[in-house]
């Protein structure tokens, strides 16, 4: 299997499977002499690990990080950073019956498709469990952002919808993501989707949701037209999480009723006489490079393919069958594609912010 690695000059390659011993990832390209520990790294995966509502998967996992090689003393060395994580809580007898069958929505029947073999146990290398690692490695990411520009970046992720339920938008508290499991930023609009899940997870089936996920203080300047637009890979990046099935760029699809005069963000002189947008519909990205503003991402997230209700699908020899899938599965699984979202924009701005320095050297524009 080729095409396991992303980013360019900050680059992450990504191992294991769901069922597997241990999940892991390789790093390379990190700056030397940055501080980092397990420490700075666990906090985030905490984020994301499973079980820690009944809304989401019950399986359960630490998900405690190693540092394997990269770092010495408490800073990094320049070299290949190793991290792992070991799977603890594997029950592959909840998957005896799909082995030989395909989940509908699922990659079990492309995967046999294009390799003749599959790993069946939780999906194998098609699992979410798989992101794991790249919130591990948006960790480091922040890392090189916190160094490289400062504090004042800051990236932020929230659900926004689930299964059609939209949040109140004029109610917005970025403190309240963190009061409740579904890192809603509306508090009046977690016991709707509280009871709204419940019953779902109750029935045996699941539902999508939207993801928005925000970065301020961005510097202007990152991105490299034509082939390296920094919308386009933070929209590959967002499109290689399981389970999203459309990204959009500040007002995305929305534009498309839009006339000119109303699309446009216009320009004035602001404080101090520095440069001042009065709207920002393009998402902080104009021309494939980064404006200044804040860079506004929404994903869409299907619904868990995974579910308890019969599905019809067929069996590798061809015979039909309904087929339903055991184990502990997340009702939500935008719930925790959150932190997911959120550590690849980190990992996209960190491989840019590299990059924009390569060529145009240390110092970025002041507007």
């Amino acid at each position: 299997m080729s095409d396991n690695s992303f980013g360019k000059l900050f680059r992450v390659t990504t191992w294991g499977e769901s069922h597997g011993p241990a999940i892991g990832c390789v790093i390379d390209g990190c700056p030397p002499r940055l501080p980092l520990s397990e420490g700075d790294i666990q906090p985030w995966l905490d984020r994301r690990r499973p079980g820690q509502s009944r809304f989401t998967t019950q399986r359960q996992e630490a998900d405690q990080v190693r540092i394997l090689s990269g770092v010495f003393e408490g800073r990094t060395t320049g070299t290949p950073i190793s991290l792992m994580i070991e799977n603890t809580d594997q029950r592959s007898r909840d998957y005896g019956e799909i082995a030989r069958a395909y989940r509908p929505g699922h990659a079990d029947l492309t995967y046999d498709l294009k390799y003749g073999i599959r790993d069946y146990r939780g999906g194998g290398r098609a699992s979410a469990r798989e992101t794991a690692m790249r919130v591990a490695a948006g960790a480091v990411a922040r890392e090189v952002l916190k160094i490289l520009v400062g504090p004042e970046l800051k990236i932020r992720g929230a659900l926004t919808e689930i299964g059609g339920l939209g949040i109140n938008r004029a109610r917005w508290d970025w403190d309240e993501t963190g009061r409740n499991p579904f890192w809603c930023p509306d508090a009046a609009t977690v016991p709707a989707w509280a009871d709204f899940l419940e019953g779902i997870r109750k029935e045996g089936s699941s539902t999508g949701a939207v993801v928005e996920v925000l970065a301020e203080g961005v510097p202007a300047g990152l991105g490299a037209p034509v082939y390296g637009k920094l919308d386009a890979e933070l929209a590959g990046a967002f499109m290689g999480i399981n389970a999203v099935k459309g990204v959009e760029i500040g007002d995305g699809f929305a534009v498309a009723s839009l006339r000119g005069e109303d699309n446009a963000d216009p320009l004035r002189r602001g404080k101090e006489g520095q440069l001042a947008f009065r709207s920002n519909h393009a998402g902080g990205i104009l021309g494939g490079i980064s404006s200044g503003q804040p860079i506004v991402a929404r994903l869409a997230i299907k619904p868990t393919s995974s579910i308890l209700t019969p599905v019809p699908s067929l069996t590798c020899t061809g015979e039909e069958i309904d087929i339903r899938t055991k184990g502990r599965h997340d009702p939500c699984v935008g719930i925790r594609a959150v932190p997911v979202a959120e550590a690849m924009m980190a990992c996209v701005l960190a491989d840019q912010l590299l990059r924009h320095h390569a060529q145009c050297g240390w110092n970025l524009p002041a507007l």
